[in-house]
């Protein structure tokens, strides 16, 4: 089975697979209703389902749409507004692929009698001949890899997916389509959230839940009021623009606090920290963290991965310490709140306070790096 969204990457993805000799059935999800209109520079729209389709009959090979509106609903967006609702900075994307394309999907594929699931994304899988285990790793064309957002990819799942273009460039994509004459050859790629086309989150909240969100107070690390936000929703850790107070120097939202409705701000410097501690971890590339781990790690998905170590810190967690304070990590007393990290080699879940973000980790061993899954967690240090 290919899932096919009707873009560029997995329609040359069934190429590179119909060239090899597969047999395929693309797959295409439904998660919106049919008169929900088109949502121009996302997935998911109508004229996606058709160039799909319309793919798949150039190619020759059978294509059916799957509706799983109810479970989409239920498993991404309830979830986004209920995070973002509690102050967190949700990722949607993350979860589409854990409990739609990898869960609904692959689920329906294994039941069908196929022997993998094939998608579009720029990763790679291979299994370690040592371990038996096998290995989520990145994509050869580093601005495009997407391991970031596959970090929860369980050994099971990972046994039964394919991605063909992990070793291929964009451009090279786009010339194998072109090749074949294919519609979508030339289709921009999705940029935002499906469901929220326009990147306006705090109108997309307002209208699913009908509630408002009332203003409150913007304050500094000692609890001092600075300032009147306009609803906790509209901003974001790390966020610098759009604060709608001057301060005579920037200022960054370093914490948001749902109870209290306040919305921490301060200088860049308070942005950084050395440490966090990672929890509910899902490692890919080892069983367990026994001992001290030297990795590469990250705290922007597009920033260059530094020097770190991770050490066991009790049950089912793992302390993170980097060589250099990274930007995107706060230190506020006895608490450690971060945003967004990536770790190669190995993965966990990362519960970070208040803002919850995802992670990944590199093992710094001079080999091709593996993706271990870290999700995300809140931790105190």
């Amino acid at each position: 089975m290919l899932a096919m969204s009707g873009g560029v990457d997995s329609s040359a993805s069934a190429i590179l697979l119909l060239e090899e000799g597969c047999e395929l059935l693309g797959a295409t999800l439904q998660l919106f209703p049919k008169h929900a209109g088109e949502r121009e520079g996302a997935c998911g729209a109508p004229s996606d389902i058709e160039d799909a389709r319309r793919v798949a009959e150039r190619l020759g090979f059978p294509h059916e749409v799957f509706p799983l509106l109810g479970r989409f609903r239920e498993q991404v967006i309830n979830r986004f507004v209920s995070e973002y609702r509690a102050g967190n900075t949700p990722n949607p994307c993350i979860d589409c692929n854990r409990a739609i394309k990898f869960g609904a999907l692959l689920e329906e594929a294994m039941a069908r009698g196929f022997d993998a699931m094939a998608t579009g994304h720029y990763a790679r899988v291979e299994q370690d001949v040592k371990t038996g285990r096998w290995l989520l790793k990145k994509a050869l064309d580093d601005k495009k890899d997407q391991t970031y957002v596959l970090y929860q990819l369980t050994q099971q799942q990972l046994a039964h997916v394919l991605f063909p273009l992990g070793a291929l460039r964009k451009q090279e994509v786009r010339a194998i389509a072109s090749r074949y004459g294919l519609i979508n050859a030339h289709k921009p790629d999705s940029q935002d959230i499906c469901f929220v086309p326009d990147g306006d989150y705090a109108a997309f909240i307002r209208q699913d839940t009908g509630l408002t969100f009332p203003q409150g107070r913007f304050i500094d690390a000692d609890g001092n009021t600075l300032g009147t936000h306009q609803g906790m929703i509209h901003y974001t850790v790390g966020q610098r623009k759009g604060l709608g107070i001057a301060f005579g120097r920037p200022m960054y939202v370093l914490a948001k606090n749902a109870q209290e409705n306040t919305v921490m701000l301060g200088p860049d410097e308070a942005l950084f920290s050395r440490e966090m501690l990672v929890e509910r971890l899902n490692f890919i590339s080892i069983e367990a963290l026994s001992a001290p781990l030297h990795v590469r790690a990250k705290t922007r998905y597009r920033h260059a991965a530094q020097p770190a170590t991770l050490y066991p810190a009790g049950e089912n967690c793992i302390r993170v310490i980097f060589d250099e304070p990274q930007a995107g990590n706060l230190r506020l007393g006895k608490r450690l709140f971060f945003t967004k990290m990536m770790l190669w080699s190995a993965a966990g879940q990362l519960r970070p306070l208040p803002d919850k973000r995802s992670a990944f980790f590199n093992q710094d061993n001079g080999k091709s790096p593996s993706a271990i899954s870290c999700r995300r967690g809140s931790i105190a240090v």
